[in-house]
This record gives C-alpha cells, sequence and structure tokens, in this order.
C-alpha cells in the first residue's frame, strides 16, 4: 500500500497544465478554484460541489482538505496529526454542528482553510476551516437533516428554521442524536515487572459489552443586522434525555460508568464596520456545566466512585482591524474565567475546587511587499490558576513569523516559525487518584508548569488550475514538555504527567497532491509522508518512525456525485505511548432532487470488525499492548435524507454566527 501511494504522489507532482497565471492578492491562478495565501488557502467550491452537498459536512468531505479527515456521515472534522485541533468556523466564529448542518449552500461563498493559524487563534488550534456565507435579508429557510444508520443503532437527527424579517432573523434548531454500540472487541495484554524482579500478566480480553447514549440540543438564535454592522445572540441547551452508560464484560468481572449532563449556554455577538477600512469585534460567552456520573473498576476487588460536578466559565474576546495598504493591523484581547467544583465520593473520596483564569493580548501585521507576502504577530498571556494549596501565575509569549514568496512561474515557497507555551488539561493538573485496575491507578499533578513549543514550517508549492501539489517539511521541539510517566511503589503502578528534564520532538516530510482531473468532473487528491518522533526523559528514551497518507477521489455526474475516501490513520509516539489511530475508508453515493437529497454511505466496507485504536505501552515496569475493534463499524451503512424549502431568500454579503461554548468539565476520568 506504502507503493501504491508513493508512486500515486510522484505521478500527481509530475502533471502539468497549459493556462497562464495571474497575482490576485495573494499568490493566485487564472481561472483556478485555490488561491495559495500566507496562512492558507481560499478555496472557492464549484457549483457541482455546492449542489451535490447536503449540509456543511459533506460539502468539507469534497475539498479532500490537506491534514483533515471528514466524517460526513457520524459529523466529525478531525486533525489526522498532532499538532494540534480543528476549529471550523462560519463567518470567522466558531460553528456548532447544528450550525453546519442546518448551513445554506446557496449563501456559500467560498471558504478560507488555514493551516497556519495566527496569534489571534487560541493555544492548540493548529488548522482552521472558516465558511464564508452571504447574509440572507428576506424569506425564509426550513429543512431537516436526517441520518440513520442501516447496520447499527446509530442516529442524528436535525430539523431547524431560518426567518427574516426586515433587517432581523430568527433561527431555531433541534437534534436527537443517539447510538448503542455492542460490537466492541476489546483486548489487551499487559506484563508488570514487580520491586522483586517478578514478572506478573494480565490478559483482560471483553467477552460483552454495551455503550449508548441518547442526548438532544436545542438552539435560539437571533440576529440583526445591516450592511455595516451584525449583532447576534445565540441561547443554546445540552442534555442527556437518558444517562450515557458504558458496560464491559472481562474474564472474571466487570466495569459500568454510567455520566449524565446538561449544559446552557448563551452568546452575544457584535460586528461594526467603520470608515477607512477599520472594524471592531466583541464576542461573550457564558456557560455552565452540570454533571453527575458514577463509575466502577472491579478488577482485583470492587472499586466504585460518584462524581458531582459543577462548571461556571465566562470568555470574552474584543479584535479592532485595519485594513491599511499594504498590509492589515489587528489589535485584540481576550479574557476567560473559570470555575470548576467537583466532589468526588466512594473510593475516589476527594473534594476538587479549581479556578483559573486567562488574559491574552496579541498584534499582527499581514501584508505584502512587492511579491513577499508576509504575517507577524505577537501573543502575550498571563495565566493564574488556584487549587487547594496550589496557586501558580504564569506569563507565557507566542511570537509568530510567516514569509511567502513567488519564486517562479506557479511556485512559491513559504516558511513558518513559531514559539509558543502549552498548558495541560485542567483534569490533568487536578490532585483526584483514580484506579484503573489491579495494578494501575491513574492521578493528576497539581505541579506541572507550561513548557515552550518551538516550531518551523517550510512549504514549496507548484498550482495551476488543475495541479496542486504540495512538499512540506515539519519540525517541532517540546522542551520541558508533559509527558506520561508511570511510578511503582509497594507493586503498585502509578500514571501521571510530568515535565522535569523532559525533551518530546518530530518532525515529517509530507507531499499532498490535488488533480482536477476531469474540471467539474472528476478530482484526485493523494497525500502522504514520513514522521519521525523522539520522546527522551531520565527513565527512557524512544523513537518511532511511521507512514501516514490517505486518498480520495470525487466525481460529479449531473444529479449524482459519487466519492470515495482512504486512509491509514495517524501513527504517532507521544511518552511512553506508541498509539494508531485507526485506518478509514468511505464510499459515497448522493442522488439529488428538486427539494430532498438522499445519500447513502458505506463505511469501512469488506471488513467485519475493523480496527478502531492500538496502543502499545513501553515503560520500564510496564509493556502493554491494547486493541479495540468494533462490530457496528464493520459494513456499516448509514442513510441520510436531507430536505430543504426556502422562498423569497436574497442576500447580503456576510453573516457571522458563533459557537464558543465550553466543554471542559475538569472531570478525572478512567478508561
Amino acid at each position: 500500500m506504502k507503493r501504491l501511494f508513493i508512486w500515486g504522489m510522484l505521478i500527481a507532482s509530475l502533471a502539468v497544465s497549459a493556462q497562464k497565471d495571474v497575482e490576485l492578492q495573494e499568490i493566485a491562478v487564472k481561472a483556478s478554484r485555490v488561491v495559495q495565501r500566507v496562512d492558507g488557502q481560499t478555496i472557492y467550491p464549484t457549483r457541482q460541489q455546492l449542489e451535490g452537498s447536503t449540509n456543511g459536512y459533506s460539502l468539507l468531505s469534497k475539498l479532500a482538505l490537506p491534514h483533515l479527515r471528514v466524517d460526513p456521515a457520524m459529523h466529525t472534522v478531525t486533525a489526522l496529526s498532532n499538532l494540534g485541533n480543528v476549529q471550523v468556523r462560519i463567518n470567522d466564529i466558531i460553528a456548532s454542528k447544528e450550525d453546519l448542518l442546518s448551513l445554506d449552500m446557496k449563501a456559500v461563498k467560498h471558504i478560507d482553510y488555514i493551516d497556519n493559524p495566527g496569534v489571534r487563534y487560541g493555544e492548540g488550534i493548529a488548522y482552521v476551516v472558516n465558511i464564508i456565507v452571504k447574509h440572507p435579508i428576506s424569506g425564509y429557510d426550513v429543512g431537516a437533516d436526517l441520518t440513520n444508520t442501516l447496520t447499527a443503532v446509530n442516529g442524528d437527527e436535525t430539523i431547524y428554521g431560518k426567518f427574516n424579517y426586515g433587517k432581523s432573523e430568527f433561527g431555531v434548531t433541534y437534534s436527537l442524536d443517539y447510538h448503542n454500540f455492542k460490537g466492541t472487541e476489546y483486548e489487551e495484554n499487559a506484563t508488570y515487572q514487580l520491586e522483586s524482579g517478578e514478572k506478573q500478566s494480565f490478559l483482560r480480553k471483553q467477552l460483552d459489552g454495551q455503550d449508548k447514549s441518547l442526548d438532544h440540543n436545542l438552539q435560539l438564535t437571533y440576529s440583526l443586522s445591516d450592511s455595516n454592522y451584525v449583532f447576534q445572540s445565540k441561547l443554546s441547551a445540552q442534555r442527556n434525555i437518558q444517562p450515557d452508560r458504558s458496560w464491559t464484560k472481562f474474564t472474571t468481572y466487570e466495569d459500568h460508568s454510567l455520566s449524565r449532563s446538561s449544559s446552557p449556554a448563551v452568546d452575544l455577538y457584535f460586528h461594526r464596520d467603520f470608515k477607512h477600512h477599520q472594524s471592531l469585534t466583541a464576542n461573550t460567552v457564558g456557560t455552565y456545566i452540570k454533571t453527575n456520573s458514577r463509575a466502577e473498576h472491579n478488577e482485583g476487588g470492587n472499586y466504585t466512585y460518584n462524581v458531582t460536578g459543577k462548571t461556571y466559565s465566562l470568555w470574552t474576546e474584543a479584535i479592532y482591524e485595519n485594513r491599511m495598504k499594504p498590509f492589515t493591523l489587528s489589535l485584540g484581547t481576550q479574557y476567560g474565567q473559570k470555575y470548576i467544583d467537583n466532589v468526588y465520593a466512594g473510593d475516589a473520596n476527594a473534594s476538587n475546587a479549581m479556578r483559573s483564569s486567562t488574559l491574552y493580548f496579541f498584534g499582527q501585521l499581514k501584508g505584502r511587499l512587492g511579491k513577499l507576502g508576509y504575517m507577524g504577530g505577537l501573543g502575550v498571556s498571563t495565566r493564574y490558576y488556584r487549587q487547594g494549596k496550589w496557586n501558580d501565575r504564569f506569563l507565557l509569549f507566542r511570537p509568530k513569523m510567516t514569509l511567502a514568496y513567488p519564486f517562479a512561474k506557479n511556485f512559491k515557497i513559504k516558511y513558518d516559525f513559531e514559539v509558543s507555551q502549552h498548558v495541560s488539561q485542567i483534569a490533568l493538573v487536578s490532585d483526584v487518584s483514580i484506579k484503573q485496575n489491579a495494578m494501575e491507578t491513574l492521578v493528576g499533578n497539581p505541579e506541572i508548569t507550561p513548557n515552550r513549543v518551538t516550531s518551523h514550517d517550510l512549504r514549496l508549492t507548484y498550482s495551476t488550475p488543475r495541479v496542486m501539489t504540495e512538499l512540506q517539511g515539519y519540525w517541532r521541539l517540546n522542551a520541558n514538555c508533559n509527558m506520561e510517566k508511570y511510578t511503582r511503589k509497594d507493586n503498585f503502578f502509578y500514571k501521571t504527567q510530568t515535565n522535569a528534564g523532559n525533551e518530546c520532538s518530530f518532525f515529517f516530510i509530507q507531499s499532498y497532491n490535488r488533480w482536477e482531473a476531469i474540471p467539474e468532473h472528476l478530482s484526485v487528491t493523494l497525500y502522504g509522508g514520513i514522521y519521525r518522533f523522539f520522546n527522551f526523559t531520565d527513565d527512557y528514551r524512544h523513537t518511532y518512525t511511521a507512514f501516514n497518507g490517505g486518498a480520495s477521489l470525487a466525481a460529479y455526474l449531473g444529479r449524482w456525485t459519487l466519492a470515495a475516501y482512504a486512509d491509514n490513520g495517524w501513527n504517532f509516539m507521544e511518552g511512553e505511548h506508541r498509539g494508531h489511530q485507526a485506518s478509514a475508508w468511505y464510499l459515497t453515493a448522493s442522488y439529488r432532487m428538486k427539494d430532498i437529497t438522499l445519500s447513502l454511505y458505506a463505511q469501512h466496507p469488506f471488513c467485519a470488525s475493523p480496527l478502531r485504536h492500538k496502543t502499545e505501552v513501553l515503560s520500564q515496569y510496564i509493556h502493554k499492548e491494547v486493541s479495540q475493534h468494533s462490530r457496528d463499524l464493520g459494513n456499516m451503512l448509514t442513510l441520510n435524507l436531507t430536505w430543504n424549502l426556502s422562498s423569497g431568500r436574497k442576500y447580503r454579503d456576510i453573516q457571522r454566527s458563533m459557537n464558543h461554548h465550553d466543554t471542559e468539565t475538569g472531570i478525572l476520568q478512567g478508561k
């Protein structure tokens, strides 16, 4: 399979086109639907792609965005790397799943794919997908997006309505999603080295089990807009109709977990354009999360605990932008306040109250000097954290610089340099310990400090209207990084995070190729790369080399749209874990009628029980091989029915929507 990827990339890289190129602000190609920018690409979907898409996930899956896996059936967008997370936005503000499912295809102008986000974006964000849409000023748009798996109990049902009157728009969206998976196959082979030198082995093999949930979400929106301002308010509420339940039966014991949560949120947004190309944007989000959960781990004796949690958070942002010539100046500030109160009862008896706050300032310049495109910025943040006797404040800096230059016809070279600080998840810094099994306990570490991350990114891009190929070299160094560590005491093993003297780094060389084989009718994408990982501490030195790649094909045949996608997952090594995110392969067929579109998704065809994930633990005290398969995901057939009815719709420029909903509860959980 690796040979197939490599030969395909060589063929795609050698493909040429005779059409001429011109310069359009950034480095653009005449008649091309892709414009290369300093921080990424602007993609103009073809009419066939828009007409063949049923929602935002369906549209993004047809664009074959580098480094991303879009699953239109399960409604997910995943970053296939450990560079950071992916954000999907509508008009520059984070979009919810409901926003993407109710996206009006007739309003889509273009998509900005930012694979080199500037300092205005938050920590840990590696990719931003920003869908730019026009603002409707009249009429209504109602519809439904109904997704149901035919071979397993799994579904996601969404109904929505948007109504415009004058300068106002009223919107309501309700979604119900559920699943009941019973076909999970889990196997774990673990060997523990005791203090006496003796080794003790365990085989943890799942005999039966179940994982089910039934949730709903209601979203109400109101917006008021004119040609130079937009005000929007959003009220959303999420709640489990029934508790999320998980049950696993092993050879000699059982594990159980149950969790129920509710989360209302309010989101207020304002954007105003002023004279001389200036604008001001403000956003405020308040979130409350209430959680009740229960868990049992019965290997080696009954171990049961309950968690009652409450989380309050407030997040605000203000951004000033001045689009001067020859550059754009952006200045902004963000402030966040969060309070977590989690009470653990039972065998994990603890009271965990945490307060944290963040104040962030950033400034950025983006522009051109002749043919040279540049983007430079600096972010400065102060973070405060308090938990029991621990009280810390950190001052963090984030300088970033990007240069792009077209050194020859159709060729562009781009270099990016960044230094940032990584802060661990709140749950990892709690002073709570959770027993995992008869031999292991998961322990939080409140003494973890932020670590410095330095990255270099060099790319060479060749682009014509029909061919786009990119060769990327990337290197990242995490100094004094937060890494997994196992310790041993009294023949028991403790898993925690530490950053004392650790170094974690990796580099990769990757090629991405897209070919419009038959313009507007057949598109082929192929990518792949070699990755090398280094993890060094006082206790271990681990290295790993992996190949990661994938391919996609999309055909537009009138009312029919056919697509195929495959990748080999994500192979990586971090700390004492060598992991393999499972491969994926999908086939899609869609048929469009007047107001209804029917789509059939075949996931993991010709495989009865595909791998979900595989992990190997390489500790000096523990060697563990873990794999999990799922019969429910094998030969999975999912039917999607989309119905949309609109009338009297007229559009004006851009509408912005928002969804900075907080989801982190800070609860430390077992497996």
